[in-house]
């Protein structure tokens, strides 16, 4: 009886609103919400339905003709690299980082932490000064290629930088840990017991791995697509960088709308576009959060 009376309570209490303490602790939370989410994006949608005159100045007036312009073939061709370029980007992280979180997982627990302050050790770093340091590995003349010149692999430097392919390189790069944290914490969770009874079954490794091991880590998987995907999608540095601003994403668009043209209207709009793709993206994510049949 007082188990069941105990239990009662515990219900109660986890049904129970928050009071004023909780509110107060939930505040400064809110607070930056509200002004760096919230705020920003509703200046965003307003400027997004307003025109710019001929003096460059903004009206506010409703109108959708900036919409109408982010639907021209142009813009669409560049939004249809940008979501490319990102799931591609997403794709090369999954299969490079689900290995190393799973070892990093059944690591010996000494050294788990070791481990992840190896995958950890770039953010110590600028993130520009990393990716100036693949622009020197990468460049004709540099570490690449002078190894590959010396090794006889290659008779003349390959063209690496200023190309699509130096762009996912820089965003598999930047974004790596994105992946392999999350799977990581599936990976850690996972109970050993499951895959030795799968085995005892008669399950095969592969069989295993993709009946008992890939379900239970699947909602890290998806976190980290999530994680990787959003960014890349509007990165704009890496591929000002590396790709030498001949490969525009729609994050290099939107910049330049606003630091360059000075049309904040059509910047917004754009804004407002990749916003919608980032809620879309998240949607369908917290769907596939469910782990696998």
């Amino acid at each position: 009886m007082s188990a069941g009376f105990s239990l009662q309570q515990v219900q109660a209490e986890s049904q129970r609103q928050p009071a004023l303490p909780g509110w107060l602790l939930l505040s400064p939370l809110l607070l930056w919400l509200l002004l760096f989410v919230i705020a920003p994006a509703a200046i965003l949608l307003v400027y997004s339905f307003c025109r710019r005159d001929a003096l460059g100045q903004v009206v506010y007036d409703f109108n959708l003709e900036n919409y109408k312009r982010v639907f021209d073939p142009i813009y669409l061709r560049i939004l249809w690299r940008s979501l490319f370029f990102a799931g591609l980007s997403t794709l090369f992280c999954l299969v490079i980082g689900y290995p190393v979180a799973y070892f990093i997982g059944k690591a010996a627990e000494n050294m788990r932490n070791l481990l992840l302050v190896l995958v950890m050790i770039p953010f110590w770093t600028s993130f520009l000064i990393r990716t100036y340091a693949w622009i020197t590995i990468l460049k004709s003349e540099g570490l690449l290629n002078s190894l590959m010149l010396s090794t006889g692999l290659v008779s003349l430097p390959i063209e690496i930088m200023y190309t699509p392919a130096a762009v996912i390189i820089g965003l598999v790069y930047a974004y790596l840990p994105f992946m392999i944290l999350p799977i990581y914490g599936s990976v850690e969770k996972l109970d050993n017991a499951l895959v030795e009874a799968a085995m005892d079954l008669g399950a095969g490794p592969l069989r295993a791995f993709s009946t008992v091991i890939l379900p239970l880590t699947w909602p890290g998987m998806v976190a980290g697509a999530l994680l990787v995907f959003v960014p890349a999608l509007g990165m704009f540095a890496i591929t000002d960088l590396m790709g030498g601003a001949r490969v525009p994403m729609v994050g290099n668009v939107i910049q330049n709308q606003f630091l360059q043209a000075r049309d904040w209207p059509f910047g917004s709009a754009l804004g407002v576009t990749l916003m919608t793709l980032f809620i879309l993206v998240f949607w369908l994510c917290s769907r596939k959060l469910k782990p696998l049949s």
